[in-house]
């Protein structure tokens, strides 16, 4: 079983910053992808920014410019830079791990850590 630790939610203010951390319980070589989803009220969750193995990433158009996600492979953990927040960024924020296995991809989901952007 896959544990993902997520850290780093917080209150921010308009065009404030946090950094979210996501540290998986596995090593990065079985780890194909790792993402970054929202809930925001009223809505579905959806994906904020996601990072391949291969350091290809994706970024939802809403945070392109502002949000970054990286890796470290030595630590398993990936990174959501927050920048130039706003409060529509408000939501739980939850990390995503595709792995490698042998009957394919297994996804599994940290527990959500909150981010609260006041205007």
């Amino acid at each position: 079983q896959v544990q993902l630790v997520e850290s780093g939610g917080g209150l921010a203010q308009a065009g404030g910053s946090l950094r979210l951390s996501c540290a998986a319980s596995i090593s990065s070589l079985s780890i194909s992808s790792m993402a970054w989803y929202r809930r925001v009220p009223g809505k579905q969750r959806e994906l904020v920014a996601s990072i391949t193995s291969g350091d290809n990433t994706n970024y939802a158009d809403s945070v392109k410019g502002r949000f970054t996600i990286s890796k470290d492979n030595a630590k398993s953990t990936a990174y959501l830079q927050m920048n130039s927040l706003q409060p529509e960024d408000t939501g739980v924020y939850y990390c995503n791990l595709q792995r490698r296995g042998p009957d394919g991809l297994a996804g599994y989901w940290g527990q959500g850590t909150q981010v609260t952007v006041s205007s």
